[in-house]
């Protein structure tokens, strides 16, 4: 099977995957009698990682640690520049209180910190023991901020949690075995191929997970996001677009460093550039936190062309 016809494969299979896990865990989640607002919160915003987790466990395994450090920088990059700039560049974000107070500098924070941990070149499995850390700190600061949400919000998360579940208990198990399975495969497959071509066209894992990896990923949340803005409603889509990208860095990268046998290296080239820019992105969004004003169309258009001139310049230098 062809290196294209592999990531394509495992792309379709690792998506559909993911979505029957979100679908089965938010259904489990309300027979169990969860609010509706922390399922939102907390099992869409991780469910929506699982791609993410799957290929980075799948790459640290088959050691091709730099494709998981790529895919997740790559990701975040791709969530933050382009798609929450494509949804201010079509309508200017108001920022809502719960975002701008917690979801906004967790986000920050955790791109500091890991930063911070990659300048020595290596994330080691402290690092990955502190990066779970961080994520559950993160997770029982969104139960305690999500007993504070007005009512309007409390049914905007029920309303679609109701829409993205499964109800019947049969039905909710065979979507998580099926998506469990889809997204082993699906990952296998992906990583197979993505190494493969990178082998092949003599460019580096990292680089592969920045691009084709990142997008292909990315995909449910940027049409989520821009339906969502399209509908006028996409106050649940940007928290849970921030609420992934947090979740990428502290419980994907923390589970991959924990269970890659060497720790996950950090090269130069990721540093230096990739995450450099990325801190560089979370340093645009300090006037936002100190203002409590919108992102502009400006602003959006700002954060678009970033992402898509950074794209090229990766595909041009370092392919």
């Amino acid at each position: 099977m062809s290196d294209a016809l592999l990531v394509i494969g495992g792309l379709l299979a690792l998506l559909g995957g993911a979505e029957l896990v979100v679908r089965a865990g938010t259904g489990l989640a309300t027979r169990l009698s969860v609010r509706p607002i922390i399922i939102g919160l907390t099992v869409v915003s991780v469910g929506t990682s699982v791609p993410e987790l799957a290929i980075g466990i799948d790459a640290a395994v088959n050691d091709s640690p730099n494709l998981a450090v790529g895919n997740i920088v790559g990701t975040n990059l791709l969530n933050f520049l382009f798609i929450l700039g494509l949804s201010a560049l079509l309508i200017p974000i108001a920022i809502d209180r719960r975002t701008l107070k917690f979801d906004l500098p967790a986000m920050i924070a955790s791109t500091l910190v890991l930063y911070l941990m990659s300048l020595d070149g290596i994330l080691t499995r402290l690092d990955g023991a502190l990066l779970v850390a961080g994520a559950v700190a993160y997770t029982l600061g969104l139960l305690h901020v999500s007993r504070r949400e007005t009512t309007e919000v409390q049914e905007d998360y029920t309303d679609t949690v109701s829409a993205s579940s499964e109800h019947r208990l049969t039905r909710i198990g065979l979507s998580l075995v099926l998506g469990l399975a889809l997204v082993v495969l699906g990952a296998e497959l992906l990583v197979e191929g993505a190494v493969s071509a990178a082998h092949a066209l003599g460019i580096s894992d990292a680089v592969v997970g920045l691009t084709i990896i990142a997008i292909g990923t990315s995909a449910p949340e940027l049409i989520t996001t821009i339906m969502s803005t399209v509908r006028g409603n996409r106050d649940i889509a940007i928290g849970n677009l921030l609420g992934s990208s947090i979740y990428n860095i502290a419980a994907v990268l923390g589970l991959t460093v924990l269970i890659a046998p060497n720790g996950v290296p950090v090269s130069e080239e990721v540093l230096n550039a990739d995450l450099v820019l990325l801190v560089a992105a979370m340093a645009a969004a300090l006037p936002v936190l100190v203002s409590g004003a919108r992102i502009t169309r400006v602003e959006g258009g700002l954060f678009v062309a970033t992402y898509v001139g950074y794209l090229a310049w990766l595909l041009l230098t370092r392919t």
